[in-house]
């Protein structure tokens, strides 16, 4: 199944959470720069990298955000698995990727363990921390 595929799975509660983890990993998608900067967003202490799987959906994301339809978007190509095992890690902070914003079929990918390694995930931080706890006699 290609990725889509896998993201329509999700949409209709047939999700196969390996399966669409693998499918992102091997395929390339679009990021987005403004101000030599990659475009994301920040939402409550995580910031989510806007990735893409096609062009027609950039420009959709781009339209909805007030863009001429002629306007170009300056974006970089990168496999997914680039993006989740070498810049995020890179990134300051807890980064998740939100593939194709704004759209029907979107999907987030966030910093969990599964998706990104497990020297920046979230969940692992905490689990981490919960067994220091337990093994100091645990939380009193």
């Amino acid at each position: 199944m290609s990725l889509a595929d896998e993201v329509a799975a999700v949409h209709e509660g047939q999700a196969d959470p390996a399966a669409l983890v693998g499918e992102f990993r091997r395929t390339h998608i679009l990021i987005p720069v403004a101000n030599d900067s990659l475009m994301s967003a920040d939402l409550d202490g995580i910031r989510w990298l806007y990735a893409f799987t096609d062009e027609e959906a950039l420009a959709r994301f781009a339209t909805s955000r007030g863009s001429e339809p002629d306007t170009e978007w300056h974006y970089l190509t990168a496999s997914g698995a680039r993006v989740l095992d070498v810049l995020i890690p890179a990134i300051e902070g807890p980064t998740g990727v939100a593939l194709d914003a704004g759209s029907e079929q979107g999907m987030l990918f966030p910093p969990v363990a599964g998706i990104v390694p497990d020297s920046v995930a979230l969940d692992v931080e905490a689990a981490a921390l919960d067994t220091s706890n337990n093994a100091l006699g645990g939380n009193r």
